[in-house]
């Protein structure tokens, strides 16, 4: 490898909104926040939960249901 073109690594924390925190080494140093980590992910813990990130699954729903009102009122 060259020398002086790759940038450094850096201890960084990483903290999860479930509480869990994590130390790694990065290249952007400092503080990451997360949303889901292997603590709390579903696939990890066979849990099911909604993650919901700005009304996403409202907006689905909202969606979908003029949808099948729709469907509804052409079969009637």
């Amino acid at each position: 490898m060259k020398k002086g073109i790759h940038p450094g690594l850096r201890e960084t924390r990483i903290q999860c909104v479930c509480g869990a925190s994590y130390t790694t080494m990065s290249t952007t140093g400092g503080d990451i926040r997360v949303e889901i980590c292997a603590s709390c992910h579903p696939f990890f813990t066979g849990q099911r939960r909604v993650v919901d990130t700005e009304g996403r699954v409202e907006k689905f729903e909202q969606k979908y249901r003029r949808f099948r009102e729709r469907q509804q009122q052409e079969a009637s």
